[in-house]
């Protein structure tokens, strides 16, 4: 089966359970040993709706583009954490889990050290929904160590037709390949279509970066 099908949790009416695995603390896997951190940043491997940059900085302002990267022997998935569905988006959201040959493109936000416990609760860290871990991702020929986050007991489930279009303009936006954005595109999704309060506040978020392009435009 397609890695971007993710269609298998409605097979004979039994959920199947992604490959996630416990991991050490962030703070563990962070320290000021790694590359990619020093004193007052950290780079951040973003997969899912973090892609876009309206959406991380709503809750972590100090993100900023550092490169698009990719994460190999890994596929994206969806699910929820033990199937208990996302109040936010109301259907599964995104995670990666180990998949020989296979590859998941993203984009590297440098970001300030301010911002890592506001990352990290965004993540539900706390709560234990994901844990931090560290990725090696490859751009442009080099190596880059990051943080990212994967979930814990995850159950497949389709994403909202919201959450995809997030995850697909951000893909849009920093210019991931065209054949990934096109298998984006292709993942079925729950067809939900009630009101979304974070979909609401991206929306607002999006029309005054509109705005503020359109003002820097017209000074020039």
């Amino acid at each position: 089966m397609s890695s971007w099908m993710i269609i298998s949790f409605t097979l004979a009416g039994f959920s199947l359970l992604c490959s996630a695995v416990p991991l050490p603390s962030g703070d563990a896997l962070m320290d000021n040993g790694t590359e990619s951190l020093n004193a007052s940043t950290f780079l951040y491997f973003a997969y899912g709706s973090n892609l876009l940059k309206e959406r991380l900085q709503m809750r972590n302002p100090s993100a900023a583009v550092h490169c698009v990267a990719r994460l190999k022997d890994y596929k994206l998935v969806f699910g929820n954490h033990k199937g208990l569905a996302s109040q936010r988006w109301h259907g599964g959201v995104a995670t990666i889990e180990p998949s020989a040959g296979d590859a998941v493109w993203g984009v590297v936000w440098r970001m300030n050290m301010s911002d890592l416990e506001s990352l990290d609760r965004q993540e539900n860290v706390k709560m234990g929904i994901y844990s931090p871990m560290e990725v090696s991702v490859s751009t442009s020929g080099q190596h880059l160590h990051c943080r990212t986050y994967i979930m814990n007991s995850c159950i497949y489930a389709p994403p909202s037709p919201q959450y995809l279009k997030v995850i697909v303009m951000g893909a849009e936006q920093n210019g991931l390949p065209e054949e990934y954005q096109e298998k984006l595109r292709s993942i079925e999704t729950n067809k939900y279509e009630g009101r979304l309060p974070v979909m609401e506040e991206l929306e607002k978020a999006l029309k005054k970066s509109k705005e503020r392009t359109e003002e820097i435009e017209s000074e020039d």
